[in-house]
Formats: structure tokens, sequence, C-alpha cells
């Protein structure tokens, strides 16, 4: 979580804030151009509560900043209907191992589908692992980007969102309208 760092080492982070239509999103990179989270401005507290979760209390800094690497632009892009502008994004996250696998398979979910926890779990090897799946995707500290409002229930039922499940209707619906143009 801390790899690479010394213990007292403080990871700058830098904040972006971007209109969207569902609500002023808070974006989160490194000085690299990786992002390291994605929120709404509604659950700040939950993001901070996050970062220092994976990167420790004293462990970042937050500095507010415009574009971060053509991040912001990129998810603004998104929003405004180029549904692959986020496709390719670099992302790094804390969180442990099994969670980062199935970040990293949500990533493949392509956009305008969905898949249910099971499938996801089987999907990630691990068959028997959907409440884990479940918490893992819970947990993505990466929303929209790393496409967590893409699985749903084994009944196709839309499921718990970290933004609400009126933002996550509104992802899907605008994802699904690409198919439509």
């Amino acid at each position: 979580m801390r790899a690479g760092r010394k213990p007292t080492e403080e990871l700058p982070l830098l904040l972006d804030r971007l209109d969207t239509p569902i609500g002023e999103m808070l974006i989160v990179a490194d000085r690299e151009g990786n992002l390291r989270a994605v929120d709404w401005v509604d659950y700040e507290t939950r993001m901070r509560r996050l970062l220092r979760l994976h990167y420790g209390e004293k462990g970042f800094r937050l500095e507010s900043a415009r574009n971060l690497n053509g991040l912001t632009h990129a998810i603004g892009r998104y929003f405004s209907g180029e549904r692959t502008a986020i496709d390719n994004l670099p992302v790094r996250t804390g969180g442990t191992s099994f969670q980062r696998h199935v970040w990293r398979e949500l990533r493949s979910i392509p956009c305008g589908t969905t898949v249910s926890y099971t499938q996801l779990a089987v999907q990630i090897g691990r068959p028997a692992a959907v409440r884990a799946v479940g918490l893992a995707n819970g947990a993505n500290p990466i929303g929209v980007v790393v496409p967590c409002h893409r699985v749903i229930g084994a009944n196709g039922s839309l499921t718990g969102y970290g933004g609400g499940m009126e933002r996550k209707s509104w992802l899907l619906e605008h994802e699904a309208r690409a198919f439509l143009l």
C-alpha cells in the first residue's frame, strides 16, 4: 500500500474538480499522471478516509491543481459523450492484491454492457468468491474510470453504487446510448 516510499514520506496528490451532469466530481492523481481516486463532492469525506486507509494518516497531502495531466479533460469528454475517452487512463491504487485484481477486471467490461457479481467472480477465476468480489467492487477508489457501476445483480437488477443509485442508473443509460448513435 505504501510500497516504494519511506513510512514518513508524504505522497503529493493533486486534486481537481469537474462539473458533470450528475454532480461535481473530485479527481485525485499523482504527479506522474496516474489516477489515485475519483469520487463525488458529496462523498469527499469518504474519499479522504479511503486515501488515509490506502496511504496512511500522514502518508499523502492533497494540493489543488487543474486538468491533472489531461485526466480531467478526458473524464469530461466521457461525460460529453465520448465514452471511450477514459478507457486507457492510467490508474494506480492501493488496496490488496485481490482488490486490485478485481479492479483490473472491471476495466475489461465493455462500455454499454454489464456483468453480474457472479460473472465477475468467474472471470477472475474465483467462482466461489462472489461476496469478496462484491466487497472489492464496493471499495473501488476510482469509480467511473474503473467501472464498478457496470456490475449488477444476478437477476439483472441494479445493486448498490457508492455514488448513489441515481448516478449508477444515469451512467449505465449514458453508456447504452453509445450503441444507439
